[in-house]
């Protein structure tokens, strides 16, 4: 288990560790209240761009199942008839202003799941630390662009939003303390100030929080696609009874290796950090006949030609339909 692994396992837990981190995690909290006071009266300034904006986030540190979510959003909103836009800091790139992003960018520059959203959303796509700058910068290239999508934009209050979308996963809110403590980016509070809470898998809604609208989201993927020829597929019962090989440096690398075992496939796992720079040598087979791994590890993976490696691609499934929900909000901010 590496580093940024333990520290998410001991945000689980109020520990010897967490409690001596609490009077930093103080500090961070009174910092972020400050802040948003400060925009919500307007010693800050928030800029209001010509199109609407829809922010997809999480009040806490690691992947939640925000990507997926984006995607599954920009496909269905320009199904009906809307030209989305998609912005993202490009977190694991080395990228240090605004940059685009297209299908052939490297992930080592852009970061993995901005590559993961330019490859299959068939949108523009835009990364950059300051997300206005990113979103003006899209505008002024994609003038047809009627939408914003943010990807994990929900603390950058410097963009003003239309519409909140806030993800959570299994591991709810943690123990429940501020960041260096815990994992939460702000207080349980801000949860039912979004407009939408969406809880990604086994995900419960934490005591006391009663949000605006919720919903529940599930990832599927039920063919496997090679990884150096997309053409060839297969299910997963091609895979049984296969010595296999699981990676995975994604937010909760568990939640990938138990929808394996929900499969029926029986896999040697290891974990790496999120956004973790595959080099060739992780991808040795070390006697196992396959590869297995997420979409998003794979857009990092391609050019070391590993033998025999099979990715699997997920969407999101919302229970009621978000999109059909986000389309009635929009219906007052006309397209532009």
């Amino acid at each position: 288990m590496d580093l940024s692994q333990r520290i998410a396992a001991g945000w689980q837990t109020r520990g010897l560790a967490a409690v001596l981190l609490l009077p930093l995690a103080g500090l961070f909290a009174l910092a972020v209240n400050l802040r948003r006071l400060a925009y919500r009266l307007g010693w800050l300034p928030s800029v209001r761009l010509p199109v609407p904006v829809l922010v997809v986030g999480n009040i806490t540190a690691g992947g939640s199942g925000k990507t997926p979510l984006v995607l599954y959003l920009a496909q269905e909103l320009a199904r009906h008839g809307w030209q989305p836009g998609l912005i993202s800091r490009g977190y694991g790139g080395s990228a240090t202003g605004v940059e685009a992003v297209s299908p052939q960018s490297d992930a080592a520059r852009v970061g993995d799941e901005p590559l993961l959203l330019a490859r299959r959303s068939g949108c523009p796509v835009y990364v950059g630390r300051d997300r206005v700058a990113a979103a003006q910068a899209l505008l002024a290239a994609h003038p047809e662009c009627n939408l914003l999508i943010a990807d994990d934009g929900l603390q950058h209050l410097r963009l003003a939003r239309d519409v909140e979308v806030v993800v959570m996963d299994e591991r709810g809110l943690g123990n429940g303390w501020p960041l260096p403590a815990g994992p939460l980016r702000e207080c349980p509070a801000r949860l039912a100030t979004a407009e939408a809470l969406v809880l990604n898998g086994a995900a419960s809604l934490p005591p006391g929080i009663v949000p605006c609208r919720l919903f529940r989201m599930s990832l599927a993927g039920a063919r496997w696609r090679n990884l150096l020829d997309p053409q060839r597929t297969c299910d997963a019962g091609m895979l049984r009874g296969r010595a296999l090989r699981a990676l995975a440096g994604i937010g909760h690398p568990a939640r990938f290796f138990r929808q394996l075992e929900e499969m029926g496939l029986q896999a040697e796992t290891r974990a790496f950090p999120d956004h973790h720079a595959f080099q060739p040598a992780d991808l040795a087979l070390h006697g196992a006949e396959a590869l297995l791994m997420t979409e998003k590890d794979a857009v990092k993976c391609q050019a070391f030609e590993p033998p025999e490696t099979w990715v699997q691609p997920v969407d999101a499934q919302l229970d009621p339909d978000l999109a059909h929900w986000v389309l009635e909000k929009l219906n007052g901010s006309p397209p532009a």
